[in-house]
C-alpha cells in the first residue's frame, strides 16, 4: 500500500480516537456510559437551540439555491449527465440516507407519541394519533434531508465541476483556510462523527433484528446474538464493498428500494387501506401547516424534555450522519443539476419515508384504535418489537417478518458497505477509488464500536454518542453555507435557451441540412 495513505495524518488521528473509545467501551463500560450521559444531558440543555436554529436556516438556504438560476449549474462539467438510472440514484440515497433506521421508527415512533403524547394531551386518542403522525412526518421530512444536500451540494460541486478532493475540509477552504492543521483536524472530525453516527444506526438495526428473531424464533434478547449479527453483517458488507461502487451497493440499493416497496404494498392492501390514505393526506397537511413552529419548538417555559429525546436526536443523528450520507450522495450525483439534485434529494426521499409511515404507523394506530391490540404499549415496552407487532395482526405474519429481518440486513449491510467507501476515500486524500485495505479497516472499526455501545448500555448509549459527536459539526456547517456562497457567486450559470432562440437555431440547423 502507498506509504502515503498510510502515514496520511487523518487516517492515524481518526482510528486512534476510535480505538481508544472502544477500548474504553470494553474495559469500562459502566463508567463510559455514565460520562456519556453527562454529556449527553449537557449538550441537550445548552445547544438544543443551536441544532434547531441550524438545520432550519439549512433547509431555507437550499431552497434559495433551487429556485434560484445557479439552480442550472450542474455537478460536473456541463456537458455531464447523470452517471445512474433515476431508480437506482434513489435506491441509493434511500439506502445510505436511512433506510434501516426508518424500517426501525416507521412504527415506533408514531405509536411512542400515540403513547406519550408531544404536548403533554390525553394519550391514545384519536387527537394523539393525529399529532403522533404529523410529528413523524416532521423528523422524517425535508429537515433531516438538508443535512445531508448541503454537505453533498458543495462536495459534489467541488469535486465534479472544480475537480478537487471530495473532502469536508476542502468545502470549507474559502472561509477557513487551507493550513494543513486546520484541514487535517476538520478531515479527522468529520470521519469520527461519521463512524459514531454509523454505530448508531448499525446498533439499532442489530437491535430491531434481534427483536425480529425474538419474534419470529424465539431468540433471546441477547448480547451475543447481537455479536453474532454483527459478525454476519461485516463479513457481508466486506465482500459487498470488494466489487465496487457499480456493482455491490448499486445492486443492493436496487433490492433494497424493491423489497421495501414489497413490503409496503402488502401492508397498504392487507391493512386499512382508506384509513392510511386518510392518514397520509392529513398529516402531510399537518405536516405543511405546523413546519415552522415545529423546526424552532423548544420548551423554555415548561418542565419538558420531550423535544431534546426527539427532534434534537434527530438533528444531532442526521448531523452525525452528513460528512458520510452527504459525500456519498454527492458521489453518486455526478452530472446532476444543482436544482435537480436539491429537489431529488429533499423530495423524494422524505415522500418515500412519510408513505412508509403512513402505510405503516398508520396501520398499527387504526388497530390500536379500532380494535384495542395494544400495540403502544408493546412498543412502550420494546421499541425493537415495534415492527413484529404490527404484522401480528396481518395476514402472512411469519413471511412477512422474515422479508422484514431480511431488509433491515440488506440495508444495514448497504449502509455499511457506503459508509466503507466514504471513510477510506475520506481517508485517502478523497480518493474515487479508496484501497481495498482501508475499506477493511473501517469495517472492523466500524462493527467494534457498534458492538462495544451495544455492550455498553444498549440504545442509551448509541444515542449518546451520536449526539455528543454532532455538536462540534454543526458549527462546519453553518460555516458550509457561507462558504458555498462564496464559491457559486463566482460561477456563470448556463444561459437557458428561449423557445424563440431554439425556434431559430432548429431552422438554421434545417437550412444547413437542405443545402448539404
Amino acid at each position: 500500500m502507498n506509504k502515503k495513505l498510510v502515514t496520511n495524518p487523518v487516517f492515524l488521528i481518526s482510528t486512534a480516537v476510535i480505538i481508544a473509545l472502544v477500548i474504553l467501551g470494553a474495559v469500562t463500560p459502566v463508567k463510559f456510559e455514565e460520562v456519556a450521559g453527562t454529556l449527553f444531558s449537557f449538550t441537550t440543555l445548552n445547544f438544543g437551540w443551536f441544532y434547531l436554529l441550524a438545520v432550519f436556516f439549512i433547509t431555507l438556504f437550499l431552497v434559495a439555491i433551487a429556485l434560484s438560476k445557479y439552480g442550472r449549474i450542474r455537478l460536473g462539467a456541463d456537458s455531464d449527465r447523470p452517471e445512474f438510472p433515476f431508480f437506482t440514484w434513489i435506491g441509493m440515497l434511500f439506502s445510505a440516507g436511512f433506510g434501516a433506521g426508518l424500517v426501525f421508527w416507521g412504527v415506533a415512533e408514531p405509536m411512542s407519541h400515540f403513547f406519550t403524547t408531544p404536548f403533554g394531551n390525553q394519550a391514545q386518542t384519536p387527537e394523539a394519533a393525529r399529532i403522533a403522525m404529523g410529528y413523524s412526518f416532521f423528523h422524517w421530512g425535508i429537515s433531516q434531508w438538508s443535512v445531508f444536500a448541503i454537505v453533498g451540494l458543495v462536495i459534489g460541486f467541488l469535486q465534479f465541476r472544480k475537480k478537487k478532493p471530495g473532502l469536508v475540509s476542502t468545502a470549507l477552504e474559502p472561509v477557513l483556510g487551507s493550513k494543513p492543521l486546520i484541514k487535517n483536524s476538520i478531515d479527522s472530525l468529520a470521519v469520527i462523527a461519521t463512524v459514531m453516527g454509523i454505530a448508531t444506526s448499525l446498533g439499532l438495526g442489530v437491535l430491531q433484528m434481534n427483536g425480529g428473531l425474538s419474534a419470529v424464533f424465539g431468540i433471546d434478547h441477547a448480547f451475543p446474538i447481537q455479536l453474532g449479527i454483527i459478525a454476519v453483517m461485516f463479513a457481508a458488507y466486506t465482500l459487498s464493498s470488494s466489487t465496487g461502487l457499480k456493482k455491490g451497493i448499486a445492486y443492493l440499493s436496487n433490492l433494497n428500494l424493491g423489497l421495501a416497496l414489497v413490503l409496503m404494498t402488502f401492508v397498504f392492501i392487507a391493512g386499512p387501506t382508506v384509513f392510511i390514505m386518510e392518514t397520509f393526506t392529513l398529516a402531510l397537511g399537518d405536516y405543511i401547516t405546523n413546519f415552522v413552529t415545529y423546526s424552532l419548538r423548544l420548551e423554555p417555559y415548561a418542565d419538558g424534555d420531550w423535544v431534546q429525546g426527539w427532534t434534537i436526536f434527530y438533528w444531532a443523528w442526521a448531523i452525525a450522519w452528513s460528512p458520510f450520507v452527504g459525500a456519498f450522495v454527492a458521489r453518486v450525483s455526478r452530472g446532476r443539476t444543482i436544482r435537480e439534485f436539491i429537489l431529488g434529494v429533499l423530495v423524494i426521499p422524505p415522500a418515500i419515508a412519510c408513505l412508509w409511515i403512513a402505510v405503516f404507523g398508520g396501520t398499527a394506530l387504526w388497530y390500536d384504535l379500532n380494535q384495542g391490540t395494544g400495540i403502544a404499549e408493546a412498543v412502550n415496552n420494546d421499541l425493537t418489537s415495534a415492527l413484529f407487532q404490527t404484522f401480528d395482526v396481518l395476514p402472512l405474519t411469519t413471511i412477512m417478518s422474515v422479508l422484514a429481518i431480511l431488509l433491515i440486513f440488506t440495508f444495514l449491510v448497504t449502509s455499511a458497505d457506503s459508509a466503507t467507501y466514504i471513510l477510506a476515500s475520506m481517508t485517502s486524500f478523497g480518493s474515487l477509488n479508496p484501497p481495498t485495505a482501508f475499506k477493511i479497516v473501517w469495517g472492523v472499526l466500524m462493527s467494534a464500536i457498534a458492538a462495544v455501545l451495544l455492550y455498553a448500555g444498549g440504545l442509551q448509549a448509541l444515542q449518546t454518542a451520536s449526539l455528543i459527536s454532532a455538536l462540534p459539526f454543526t458549527v462546519l456547517l453553518v460555516l458550509m453555507l457561507w462558504s458555498f456562497t462564496k464559491i457559486i457567486r463566482s460561477e456563470s450559470p448556463p444561459i437557458q435557451e428561449s423557445e424563440l432562440q431554439r425556434f431559430k437555431r432548429m431552422e438554421q440547423e434545417t437550412k444547413k441540412q437542405h443545402n448539404k
